[in-house]
């Protein structure tokens, strides 16, 4: 059925379609700013966007790429694509196989509301600027080995995107961002995947109000600069909620990080322990106001890690509170203020509400137990905990491993965006 042309006394010229055919003819026809409209059917194929204008479904429509290729391949700016249900495109990440694949150049393309749902990438995107990805629905195949998969969403140096009420699942990255600047990624709900979001080579990035939920990690910071993550939540991750691998000067707040465990473990093996926060030669970051709880260990840090401020954190009922593989002597408070321990035994006898003796986290006796992890069984015997006490009333300014001097009694408020309830 050809292109049927729908007058409108505004706004802009809308072509409906019906069939594959019409489709192609419309795309390939219509002046910029057209509205494409693809009414109830199956639009089998493959579809390029070489004008800037918007393409519609209506409940009903769905493009099938039968298994081969992009589904949508865009390579103009100023595209609009809403409402479309997208399935069955292809698995060849080599060739970048997407639904939705914009190509160098496609700038301000607005991707809203969409529904895609096949192997391959979801939105695969590389050297463009200020996207929008908002609101999309992308799920992967479940039945997949995880590293076979395409990313939910994949941004090859694009700058300034903003992602944001997205749901993903069953892919290997929900959002994978690489080499670019500026992005925002805000209230996305990502599960059953590797990494919920990504960063790898990036700069000047702000994620707050995810939820990452039963992946093998929650948010993995990779060799990038200035992130500023706030206000995110994870739980029931394998290996990290957060991890800080290689990256610098980032702001780490008030994220939830809960449940990190990862079956099979063994004890005193740091890489196959749950990690609530990982951090691993990363340098000058902030790391504040977190709420870390039930993780097999809360945080970890190897590789370096000395020069970072760590304060006003929740440590909560962590298998092991702290991980410090180093021998220097690291202060983990800031202007007389440490972080919330649950297992911390001092008193308050002047009612500051900090304690009145230092905090060691990880004492010579953990460093014991890592050396020696089948009498790790001892942990709670009166005797050790005893000799954990003497420890850190012994310990003087020359002692190594992490200390708290000003560990707070009373655990901060945690704050959170309201829209958590609603995820």
């Amino acid at each position: 059925m050809a292109p049927q042309l729908v007058l409108a006394a505004s706004g802009p010229q809308i072509i409906n379609v019906a069939d594959s055919e019409a489709l192609r003819t419309a795309l390939a026809s219509a002046p910029s700013g057209t509205e494409i409209r693809l009414l109830p059917g199956r639009y089998i194929g493959r579809f390029e966007v070489e004008q800037p204008l918007t393409l519609r479904g209506e409940s009903g429509a769905v493009i099938d790429a039968q298994g081969a290729g992009s589904a949508l391949v865009v390579s103009v700016s100023g595209v609009t694509l809403t409402r479309l249900t997208i399935r069955n495109w292809g698995r060849d990440l080599y060739e970048k196989d997407a639904a939705i694949r914009l190509l160098p150049g496609a700038n301000e393309v607005t991707i809203v509301a969409n529904e895609l749902s096949g192997p391959g990438f979801g939105i695969y995107a590389s050297e463009v600027s200020d996207l929008k990805l908002k609101d999309n629905q992308i799920e992967g195949e479940a039945e997949a080995f995880l590293l076979d998969r395409g990313d939910g969403i994949h941004l090859l140096k694009v700058n300034y995107p903003h992602v944001s009420g997205n749901r993903i699942k069953t892919v290997r990255d929900g959002i994978y961002l690489e080499s670019g600047v500026g992005s925002r990624v805000y209230g996305n709900h990502l599960s059953e995947l590797q990494y919920g979001l990504h960063y790898m080579y990036t700069k000047q990035d702000e994620a707050m109000d995810n939820l990452a939920c039963r992946v093998s990690g929650g948010y993995a910071l990779m060799n990038s600069e200035g992130i500023r993550l706030v206000f995110n939540r994870v739980r029931e991750a394998k290996e990290f909620g957060v991890l800080l691998n290689l990256t610098h000067d980032a702001e780490i707040q008030a994220n939830q990080i809960e449940a990190t465990q990862m079956s099979n473990s063994v004890a005193g093996d740091l890489f196959s322990e749950g990690k609530g926060l990982f951090v691993y030669g990363a340098k000058r970051n902030q790391i504040s106001g977190n709420y870390i709880a039930g993780n097999q260990i809360g945080i970890a840090m190897a590789l370096g890690g000395e020069d970072n401020l760590v304060y006003q954190n929740q440590f909560l009922a962590n298998a092991t509170q702290v991980r410090y593989v180093g021998e220097t002597r690291v202060e983990w408070s800031l202007q007389g203020r440490g972080n919330y321990w649950s297992d911390y035994r001092g008193w308050d006898l002047d009612g500051d509400g900090i304690g009145d003796g230092q905090h060691l986290p990880n004492d010579s006796l953990d460093r014991l137990f890592w050396l020696y992890p089948e009498a790790k069984f001892l942990m709670e015997s009166p005797l050790v905990k005893l000799l954990k006490w003497l420890d850190s009333q012994l310990q003087g300014e020359h002692s190594v491993g992490v200390v708290d001097s000003h560990p707070v009694m009373t655990p901060p408020p945690h704050l959170g965006p309201a829209a958590w309830e609603a995820l």
